[in-house]
């Protein structure tokens, strides 16, 4: 990771020679690294230059700096789309599929996919290398596969199979490049909105398992922190869900993400508007001679307005068949990586019904406590109100008159048990009164 990140950084412009050097040092997997393309140091103020990450069909790769104009007009794409790449505005993500590109927001991944090559904004995130590096072991893999496959077979599988690669191939397990690479960032995305789930699940257990045997200030900060990261990777993980199934639900926008079938059939109709040029000029009769209308149309303009009409037919029924299939292709796609963020949201959903389980546990407790705080209190108040007698028969025996019972000497023996007798009496009945009317469990 370590070498990828040096191969990623931008070329220090010291000298040609040097660059020279540095670029074309091939690497150990036997490709080409990255190429830094030196633009007289890195992006000044008021240029408007990013870096970005080019990777081609074959897998070759080089870092690129333009501005935004550049990209709008290679990509054709308006101004906002690639707003939604801006690593300085915070956008949710995005999947957006336009005539000749998709644009992809997934957490870290940020690129513009078209059907020759991926441009992907230029970043030491270890996400962003992974991606690169996956995406090239794919495409060097699949073309290897296609190698030995054509070279294991007969000449005449050959031929087809070159016939296949220039009018589209219409094999089951073939993806195109942008549905690749699409997969690939999909892939990186659900993977890495996983392994937060998953470290969220480590960091949340024990933490809620400390917080139910022992009730602090700090375990309650530390449970509204993870409460907090928690609804933010939710909403996160939710949107990327929503994303994939509203492209899942549209058929139109999947049929306009194929866009090697769109490529494809541009260059069909030009080759077939160009072979049709050259018929009419290798035809005996000129474009520019007059012809009568009453005549009959000549035996070539009859020809070639059947071939036109044949040649339409064709390419329209071609065309809606490799729609279907495509479509078909890219659902089976984003149905897989559905259900693996679709499994996220699950873990997700049940870390949070764990939590609020231990939430309402622990205000049972608290609400236990509160009650056992109060069965104190109403005990206490009962306890003061019978002292509360010794006061009131103190203060009538405290008057300054003069009676025949302040003369007897067992009188206040006898007071005192009296009353206090009387006391135990009265708390005696209070409890039972508690009891039955079960204000607490006695």
């Amino acid at each position: 990771m370590a070498d990828l990140k040096e191969r990623l950084l931008p070329i220090k412009p010291a000298s040609a020679l040097n660059l020279r050097e540095a670029s074309y040092r091939p690497s150990a997997s036997g490709r080409q690294p990255f190429h830094g393309v030196d633009v007289l140091g890195l992006k000044k103020r008021g240029q408007g230059l990013r870096s970005w990450i080019r990777v081609d069909a074959s897998g070759n790769s080089q870092i690129i700096e333009v501005d935004k104009f550049t990209v709008m007009r290679r990509c054709d794409l308006p101004a906002r789309d690639l707003r939604l790449l801006d690593p300085l505005f915070v956008y949710p993500s995005t999947i957006l599929g336009r005539e000749k590109a998709i644009v992809v927001n997934l957490e870290q991944i940020r690129c513009i996919i078209t059907a020759d090559e991926v441009l992907l904004l230029n970043s030491l995130d270890s996400y962003v290398l992974q991606y690169v590096v996956e995406l090239q072991r794919r495409l060097t893999t699949v073309g290897v596969n296609e190698v030995w496959q054509s070279d294991a077979g007969d000449p005449n599988r050959r031929q087809s199979r070159n016939f296949d690669n220039v009018y589209g191939n219409t094999c089951q397990d073939y993806l195109p490049f942008e549905f690749r690479a699409l997969e690939v960032a999909l892939e990186s995305a659900c993977t890495f909105l996983d392994s937060q789930a998953a470290e969220l699940e480590i960091e949340a257990y024990p933490l809620l398992d400390e917080l139910t045997s022992k009730i602090s200030t700090l375990n309650l900060e530390r449970v509204r922190r993870l409460k907090s990261r928690l609804v933010a990777l939710t909403r996160r993980v939710q949107k990327v869900r929503d994303e994939i199934e509203q492209l899942m639900d549209d058929d139109g926008d999947m049929a306009e993400m194929h866009l090697t079938e769109k490529k494809r059939r541009m260059e069909s109709s030009f080759y077939g508007d160009q072979s049709l040029m050259g018929y009419r000029s290798t035809d005996g009769i000129s474009a520019s001679a007059p012809v009568s209308p009453v005549s009959s149309p000549p035996d070539s303009r009859r020809l070639e307005k059947s071939l036109s009409i044949a040649r339409s037919r064709h390419e329209s029924m071609r065309s809606s068949d490799s729609a279907t299939e495509s479509v078909e292709e890219l659902e089976m796609l984003l149905e897989a990586y559905f259900v693996v963020i679709d499994s996220t949201l699950n873990k997700l959903t049940s870390l949070k019904e764990y939590i609020d389980d231990t939430e309402d546990f622990i205000n049972i407790q608290l609400d236990n406590v509160r009650n056992q705080l109060i069965q104190f209190e109403l005990l206490l108040t009962t306890a003061t109100f019978v002292v509360a007698i010794f006061g009131v028969v103190a203060g009538i025996f405290g008057m300054n008159f003069e009676i025949p019972l302040f003369d007897d000497e067992g009188a206040f023996k006898w007071v005192l048990i009296i009353t206090g007798i009387t006391g135990f009496t009265v708390f005696s009945a209070f409890v039972w009164f508690f009891k039955y009317r079960r204000l607490m469990p006695l």
